[in-house]
């Protein structure tokens, strides 16, 4: 079912020794080399996207109205609960969830000790990643983390030890925070600085949670928290890809902007993620209004990234609507 062997035992006694000797290849996960080339892949380096419409060209005004494919809702579940992962591509999506959880278990029991040495409490780093999941594309602080915890799972932990694990997971590439935009606009506007909370790869956030495939085909409202994850992680890799940075935009209001993609040169674009088709009417209308607040820095695009759509086009009022299963950078 894994494919590998694990192989445990004190430092020096010959583990990786053995290792190289006795396997065809060798990838090392942290290795720095070509800026981490082995993170999880988006949608389009995984063959699940089309690739019919590129980001780039978004910017540059090319959305020619286009048939993406149809699109299975058990599919993009499946999608989200698989991750983006090199190893799981090819196996079932029980399996690869299987793979997961195991992922998340050696990083608690073995990954944060090895970070800097020091013995942590591996039942507060546990209740810490699944309220983390619970919080998935959210702004929730360290403070809305502990209240979580101690409603959620009945168990304290304080605001310094929150802190400090969030760092090590950090540390340990499983959590990539989408940071706040700050557009030059009139002063009048306060804009939010904290950043919305994410794990790598929606797939960890899945394994946190302990959920799969069919439950999550009865609990919409929790999938379309993941799918949002799913199509940030796509967004970031394809932003970068660019040149260019991911954000999320939130005033004092309360008026935000799911996904904002900066490019080098200073353009911006303004990106409402929905599940559903249905939603797309409504997140065009948000977007437009975003537009007449920032009208002195306004986006250069407004786009409606869908999950349950197969037409990429441009509407009346100048949204573009485009199926995250035909996007490319």
């Amino acid at each position: 079912m894994f494919g590998a062997l694990c192989i445990e035992g004190p430092k020096w006694c010959g583990k990786t020794w053995t290792s190289l000797n006795h396997a065809e290849s060798v990838v090392y996960m942290g290795d720095p080399t070509n800026n981490f080339q082995n993170r999880t892949m988006s949608l389009y380096e995984s063959g699940d996207s089309n690739g019919q419409v590129s980001l780039a060209a978004l910017f540059d005004g090319k959305l020619q109205p286009v048939a993406t494919g149809d699109v299975n809702l058990r599919h993009l579940i499946d999608l989200t609960v698989r991750g983006g992962w090199p190893g799981s591509l090819h196996v079932e999506t029980p399996i690869s969830t299987e793979l997961t959880k195991s992922y998340l278990d050696t990083v608690v029991y073995e990954d944060m000790y090895k970070v800097d040495g020091i013995q942590r409490d591996y039942q507060k780093a546990i209740l810490l990643l699944r309220s983390l999941a619970r919080n998935e594309c959210t702004v929730a602080s360290n403070t809305k983390l502990v209240k979580d915890i101690q409603e959620y799972d009945n168990e304290s932990m304080d605001r310094n030890t929150v802190s400090n694990y969030l760092d090590i997971f950090h540390r340990l590439f499983i959590l990539e925070d989408q940071p706040a935009f700050s557009p030059h606009i009139r002063a009048s506007i306060r804009v939010g600085k904290s950043p919305k909370r994410h794990y790598v790869d929606s797939s960890l956030a899945v394994a946190a949670l302990g959920v799969n495939s069919t439950m999550l085909l009865q609990d919409l409202n929790t999938f379309g928290f993941l799918f949002e994850s799913l199509c940030e992680r796509d967004l970031r890799i394809y932003a970068e890809a660019n040149g260019g940075k991911l954000f999320h935009y939130r005033d004092e209001k309360d008026k935000e902007i799911d996904a904002v993609v900066e490019l080098s040169d200073g353009r911006w674009g303004a990106f409402e993620i929905k599940l559903g088709a249905n939603q797309i009417d409504k997140a065009a209308e948000q977007l437009l209004a975003m537009k007449k607040i920032l009208k002195e820095h306004e986006p250069a695009i407004l786009c409606v990234i869908c999950g349950m759509s197969h037409i990429a086009y441009t509407r009346k009022d100048g949204v573009m609507v485009v199926p995250i299963t035909s996007l490319k950078d």
